[in-house]
């Protein structure tokens, strides 16, 4: 029974999509005004977990991604036109136009998700190509009853919808005791919690004619319109990270469910935090990182993506240089062991335990994903498996029916593990060659012509690993 833990009845519920051939999905994109930081790629990493795993159990996928292209304010979630437009304050640091600054940084985006093996979706609508969409869901809220026009701005009235802050958790009246200095002072509004939904700006560089004013749409607007576009009214999965939560969709619940009057998301899946050495990351704290900092320092995008998968997602996840080292060895080693598989011979042992062995972790590997996709559990079962196979090969108990199964399970895990797939590993006669040498100087007691044949190997991206079976060659590998 597949289970996914659902953030608005905060307990796991078995899965049940509206129609299995195709299962809807909407995660929340970026807001591309800056290059995305690794926190936002553990999200999006996370949402392709959840996409390949149902693929992976034979559900049709229909995912959207947005893309957010219309600057939200810095200070102000609800845009008072008194905050600062992140485009804008890029678009100044830069000497660019917005629509530069959109345009370039949505583009590094995607080779950013190309780079972390991220499928894929559907559809990534843009803000700027959807706000007919976004005039016409604010309309029918004024029609509904849930929103008012004050001074050619259209803000939400949170106090027309009763389920507002069932998602969060938070009350109207917390909301209102505890509302401090989350929200300015805005006339307009009939209650400050109001969000908006159109902003009245005549001078905001991007903007649009309406039939209240000439401005720009609000943040929590875009996705409500984009999701009942390209999804429908009622969709089965909502994600994104857990400071989504509030206000982003619990006012997109609320104008998505004011405007259609039908529950808006089934299921709602949040990512836990990224910390960086166990602090929230901060450009003031020097704690930072895009990917292209990963890159930067010599490690593999897929190595990042095997450090988020390998914690649960709704665990936060502590970003250290050692754990992603690890990471990169873990693959490392998981690609030879592939490898491997392919290159010993042949001693027709066929071996039953192996098949055995395949068959329960297979079992494990499905058993732990469908629980909430619990991917460390799955994970661990693997390299049990890898062990198990390695000890046999070791021993020359095998068969190549065996390995080949073995490759080709390890293959099948890898369509919703994405970190696997690879150029084979050639060992040339070289290589083999000066591998001999360095055993002849070992025997020979050579040891300072051994550790130079070593180092040679090395430069040359190898690595030596002493078996049962003799010395073997393993790749360094970077992606």
């Amino acid at each position: 029974m597949l289970k996914f833990y659902n953030t608005l009845t905060k307990e796991k519920e078995e899965f049940k999509p509206l129609d299995p051939t195709q299962v809807k999905i909407y995660n929340c994109g970026p807001t591309v005004y800056d290059y995305a930081h690794i926190g936002n790629l553990r999200s999006y990493v996370f949402a392709d977990l959840l996409r390949r795993y149902l693929k992976y159990k034979d559900f049709g996928i229909k995912q959207i991604m947005n893309i957010t292209d219309v600057g939200h304010m810095v200070g102000d979630e609800d845009a008072s036109k008194t905050g600062e437009d992140k485009m804008e304050k890029a678009a100044k640091k830069e000497g660019k136009t917005v629509w530069d600054i959109a345009n370039f940084y949505t583009k590094a985006f995607l080779e950013d998700s190309k780079k972390m093996n991220i499928e894929e979706p559907e559809a990534r609508p843009k803000a700027t190509e959807e706000i007919n969409e976004m005039m016409d869901l604010v309309q029918k809220l004024i029609t509904n009853g849930f929103a008012y026009i004050s001074n050619g701005s259209v803000y939400f009235d949170i106090t027309k919808f009763k389920h507002y802050g069932e998602l969060s958790g938070n009350t109207i009246e917390n909301l209102k005791t505890g509302a401090g200095g989350r929200v300015n002072n805005n006339p307009d509004k009939k209650n400050q919690l109001d969000f908006a939904l159109w902003v009245n700006n005549p001078e905001h560089v991007m903007k649009w004619k309406s039939p209240w004013s000439e401005g720009y749409p609000g943040w929590h607007l875009e996705c409500s319109a984009m999701a009942n576009k390209y999804l429908g009214e009622t969709i089965d999965i909502h994600t994104g990270g857990e400071d989504n939560i509030f206000p982003h969709h619990e006012s997109e619940i609320a104008q998505s469910e004011g405007a259609n009057g039908k529950p808006f998301v089934k299921y709602w899946m949040h990512t836990r935090h990224l910390l960086v050495n166990n602090e929230k990351m901060s450009k003031s704290k020097g704690n930072f990182y895009t990917l292209r900092d990963i890159e930067g320092k010599g490690f593999s995008p897929k190595a990042l993506r095997y450090l988020f998968l390998s914690a649960h997602y709704r665990t936060p996840l502590n970003f250290t240089e050692e754990n992603l080292k690890a990471a990169e060895n873990t693959i490392n080693n998981m690609i030879n062991f592939l490898d491997r598989l392919e290159d010993v011979e042949d001693v027709d042992k066929y071996n039953e335990t192996i098949d055995e062995k395949i068959n329960e972790t297979e079992k494990k590997f499905e058993e732990n994903l469908d629980d909430d996709l619990n991917m460390p559990e799955a994970l661990a079962a693997i390299f049990d498996l890898v062990s198990f196979v390695n000890k046999a090969i070791d021993d020359k108990e095998y068969s190549t029916e065996n390995l080949t199964k073995t490759h080709e399970t390890l293959m099948k895990f890898d369509k919703v593990l994405g970190v696997l797939e690879h150029d084979k590993i050639e060992i040339t006669e070289e290589l083999k060659e000066l591998l001999g040498q360095r055993e002849s100087a070992r025997n020979d007691k050579d040891f300072k012509l051994a550790d130079e044949i070593r180092d040679q190997l090395k430069d040359k991206g190898f690595v030596i690993e002493d078996s049962l079976s003799g010395p073997r060659l393993k790749k360094s590998l970077k992606f």
